[in-house]
């Protein structure tokens, strides 16, 4: 019989002999509390967790915060004595409960507590923490709650503490919000207070730890094997892409997937705010921005690294998302010979990216007429991919717009695909739809033959909807 078990029995006991009194008179009248749908019952093994890790700690202490390269001899180092100390434990635990223990020990002394088990489950996207007691995950595409808590503000604070450490940051009342990134590339952002009114609160978007391939994109309905072809030769026909989207719709994923169609042969330089592209060629530079310290000073910025990158013989440069005067260096890199440009921004259509593009350019500083910034645009950029999720939760590719040029002043735009939304929806209320060509030829085909790469007419053709 385990100590739930045994509690239970108790409770039984005292309830049957009248009296009424609780067991624990301290939580017997709980105040007001904001804990969020889903909030776990209270946990009878909580106590002795909380032993074995205040003695895990007094006997293993500062290995527990060595340089973490031999993480797993470490971890085998923390179950080995968590073992020994439960063997020694008083208080009857069954082996379920032996194992439960053990492993949320392991999770809060060497991950990231209580939402350790969702960092590893494959089916959640997204862990969003608002305050200590109310977790929500995405799970295809969709919100719900998570089932599990933080001890308190201080519980989730010292998670919150070991992860932007982890990467030379830093989070508290003088800078309460950072941006980080997990080990395996996770992106992290967290707010704590006096911003965050009700409890730090702490997004973690994740990344597989297997990137996402085009044909898994194309499993997932999000392109066509038709478009993924054409996309592929764009790239190696070192045409300028933006792709643009909502938050959380995919972008960085089709970045990814874009940059992984590079030939191995050319040199990448790739400049990120919080590294998150995987690339898998051997020649490629990361570099990372980095906010300032303390004392306000050391500061690096995109802006600072587009323009280093263009002084180190890249062959194509890849940004992870351009939101500010960025835009600017981003543009004369792509007129000035380097074709084949890759970047990300946020944007709800490509129109709206364009004027997104213009808009981050005049926060460069430059006192630049709105004219000679289009034609700055029109010149550089090639290709616009318009990445939505949609009602369903799924991820699509909507557009594929190819930038003509100038006329009269306004950059002329034409679309290549387009994403049917009128094939509605089947009986699990997914979009039936998916991209296609609206007929018109591309211009940019002189571009990719200039390259050496082909694509067949038929590609662009209409067919019957």
């Amino acid at each position: 019989m385990g100590l739930s078990d045994h509690l239970s029995q108790r409770n039984r006991s005292s309830s049957a002999g009248g009296d009424r009194r609780p067991a624990n008179p301290a939580r017997s009248e709980p105040g007001p509390s904001r804990a969020g749908a889903g909030r776990p019952a209270p946990d009878p093994l909580g106590d002795v967790r909380q032993r074995i890790q205040r003695r895990l700690a007094e006997l293993l202490g500062p290995k527990l915060y060595d340089d973490m390269g031999a993480a797993d001899e470490l971890e085998l180092q923390v179950r080995r004595t968590v073992a020994e100390l439960l063997a020694a434990e008083e208080t009857p635990l069954t082996s379920a409960d032996r194992a439960r223990i053990t492993g949320e020990v392991t999770d809060e002394i060497l991950g990231h507590g209580p939402i350790e088990p969702l960092l590893r489950d494959p089916s959640v996207n997204e862990v969003m923490v608002n305050g200590p007691h109310n977790i929500y995950v995405e799970r295809g595409g969709r919100l719900e709650p998570a089932g599990v808590e933080f001890a308190d503000e201080a519980h989730l604070r010292r998670v919150i503490d070991r992860i932007v450490s982890r990467v030379g940051r830093r989070v508290d009342e003088a800078s309460p919000m950072v941006d980080a990134r997990l080990p395996d590339g996770s992106r992290v952002n967290a707010v704590v207070p006096p911003i965050a009114l009700d409890g730090s609160s702490l997004t973690i978007r994740k990344f597989s730890r297997d990137p996402f391939t085009v044909d898994d994109l194309i499993a997932f309905g999000t392109l066509t094997r038709q478009t993924a072809d054409l996309l592929r030769a764009c790239v190696r026909g070192h045409l300028n892409i933006v792709v643009s989207g909502g938050t959380g719709s995919g972008k960085t994923t089709t970045l990814n997937v874009l940059s992984g169609f590079v030939p191995a042969e050319e040199r990448i330089v790739t400049v990120e705010d919080a590294a998150e592209l995987q690339l898998h060629q051997e020649h490629v530079v990361r570099l990372e921005s980095r906010p300032p310290n303390v004392e306000g000073r050391g500061a690096v910025t995109t802006r600072d690294l587009v323009r280093n990158a263009l002084r180190m013989r890249p062959d194509r440069i890849v940004v992870g998302e351009v939101r500010d005067g960025a835009a600017l260096d981003m543009l004369q890199a792509m007129n000035t010979g380097h074709d084949g440009s890759l970047t990300t921004l946020h944007a709800n259509t490509p129109r709206d990216a364009l004027a997104r593009m213009e808009t981050m350019v005049l926060m460069a500083g430059m006192d630049l007429p709105v004219r000679a910034i289009r034609e700055q645009v029109a010149s550089a950029v090639h290709l616009i991919i318009q990445v939505s999720r949609l009602q369903d939760g799924s991820r699509r590719i909507t557009h594929i717009t190819e930038v003509v040029g100038m006329e009269s002043g306004v950059i002329t735009l034409q679309d290549l695909f387009l994403f049917d939304l009128r094939a509605g929806t089947d009986a699990a209320g997914r979009f039936r739809g998916k991209l296609q060509p609206t007929g018109l030829r591309p211009r940019v085909l002189e571009h990719l033959a200039a390259h050496g790469v082909t694509v067949p007419l038929d590609v662009f053709q209409a067919g019957p909807r």
